[in-house]
């Protein structure tokens, strides 16, 4: 496929710049964002395809930005006149108003992923063999196992960006992810474990046997601990966060809240903090979009602006936010990269890409060996976090007991409930092992979805509240 949308339109390239650049008269910035996505997933359940789903979507969102107001139409029709339909609407926004367009973002040469179709590869039936090995797999493995869950999902998104002043970005963006879940049950008693991994970039590596055979053995080790749990204490504990996917709840009660919209609009906890410690001395905390072939990273936002490497706290400080154009001007900030929207029928806003927390000193055992009497997170299921307070609760999908500086029984039922600025300042151990989770993150906000990464060390975090189900 021709990787060039802006061609697709049915008018030669004056009349498309002509119009591009009437909308956004006046404007202090805006642009035609042109899209094609493809989007494949299978899903082999209860020992059958339960579900194959494939679609194809292609269109533009025209946006003209003047002050804080912006004016946004789209359509699934790569034609002149719903260009001008669209142009005539978002005109609307800069009557009566003289911006000053923007400077264009700055260009980059830097590839972060390939431009191959992953859907292309392996083909369909290979997949579904494929899902069917895994799920054949685990129910020979242990006779435990009631019910797996394989599943396989690529995307492949090209976008185009044309601006008022004529210049042109691209980006062509690969996506795959597998997933793969267990139910295992003793008597009436069932209980389930999961795994997933994936990337911007080829099934290849995530498909070899070696890889997908130790994925389904994590999430049938999970499952088999949850079976053997007891019900969790409710309290007041020392609480020890494992490394990797954990992130989730650093993303959620404090990423967010670093997010430049938000703390513009003065609806952050993290608001007006800039230069104050806002968390424990040795937290540092980036966002990080260039590492290669990672879920969150991207060559461009989807405003134009290279992904960057963005501090936002520092040994404890609120250093930074992330910023898409629009807030990082109305702020008299920089862009950093993190201008983002699910698809060309929505406004970008700032928005996480990878979000982790670096290494400290001190290793998981010296931590763990630190907590008389506590909690061991290692996973992390679903959460709530209200932006404005930074109140969260977070439910553990695996998690244990310490009794006395060891790992003691698994539980179940834990939720790690707390305020995301106070719970930063009760980090009082940071471990030598960041990383990253295996690249699962979905983030939702404002009605939108986008692919992110999340990671940190282990963690100390001294007397947080778990909710627990224990009678």
């Amino acid at each position: 496929m021709d990787k060039d949308l802006l061609t697709g339109f049915d008018c030669d390239e004056a009349r498309l710049n002509s119009i591009v650049s009437d909308a956004l008269h006046d404007s202090d910035d805006g642009e035609l964002f042109v899209e094609h996505a493809q989007l494949e997933s299978l899903v082999f359940d209860d020992g059958r395809l339960k579900a194959g789903n494939f679609s194809s979507d292609q269109g533009f969102g025209l946006r003209a930005v003047a002050g804080e107001a912006i004016g946004y139409a789209h359509a699934g029709d790569l034609s002149a006149a719903a260009l001008q339909r669209a142009s005539d609407a978002v005109g609307a926004v800069t009557r009566g108003y003289s911006g000053q367009y923007a400077a264009a973002p700055a260009r980059t040469n830097r590839h972060l992923y390939g431009d191959k179709n992953p859907i292309d590869a392996p083909g369909f039936e290979e997949k579904v063999r494929l899902l069917q090995t895994m799920d054949s797999y685990l129910r020979e493995k242990d006779p435990k196992v009631r019910q797996v869950t394989a599943s396989l999902a690529a995307g492949w998104q090209i976008i185009n960006i044309l601006r008022a002043d004529g210049e042109r970005l691209q980006d062509v963006r690969p996506l795959t992810r597998l997933n793969i879940s267990v139910v295992v049950g003793e008597g009436d008693r069932q209980e389930s474990g999961s795994y997933g991994i994936g990337g911007r970039r080829g099934f290849g590596e995530f498909l070899a046997e070696d890889t997908w055979k130790a994925g389904a053995d994590e999430a049938l080790r999970q499952a088999l601990v949850n079976l053997q749990a007891i019900p969790a204490p409710a309290g007041t504990f020392d609480v020890v966060l494992g490394s990797g996917w954990p992130g989730v709840m650093l993303h959620e009660a404090v990423g967010h809240g670093l997010e430049g919209d938000f703390n513009r609009k003065k609806t952050s906890a993290f608001a007006g903090l800039l230069g104050e410690q806002v968390a424990a001395k040795g937290v540092t905390v980036v966002d990080d979009g260039t590492i290669e072939g990672r879920r969150g990273s991207l060559t461009i936002d989807d405003e134009g602006t290279p992904s960057g490497y963005n501090v936002l706290i520092e040994d404890g400080k609120l250093v930074g936010y992330m910023q898409d154009r629009q807030n990082a001007r109305l702020m008299g900030m920089k862009p950093t990269g993190n201008g983002r929207r699910q698809s060309h029928e929505h406004q970008p806003m700032p928005r996480m890409t990878n979000t982790y927390m670096l290494s400290g000193d001190r290793t998981p055992e010296e931590i763990i060996a630190s907590v008389a009497n506590g909690i061991y997170a290692v996973s992390f299921g679903g959460g709530q976090v209200d932006i404005t307070s930074g109140k969260f609760v977070f439910g553990c999908t695996e998690a244990y007991l310490i009794e006395n500086g060891k790992v003691g029984a698994p539980i179940k039922g834990a939720m790690l409930i707390g305020n995301g600025p106070d719970a930063m300042h009760r980090v009082s151990m940071i471990g030598n092992d960041s990383e990253l989770d295996n690249g699962i993150g979905v983030c939702g906000k404002g009605g939108q979805s986008v692919p992110v990464g999340v990671g940190q060390p282990h963690l100390r975090m001294d007397q947080m509240t778990i909710g627990g189900t224990q009678a």
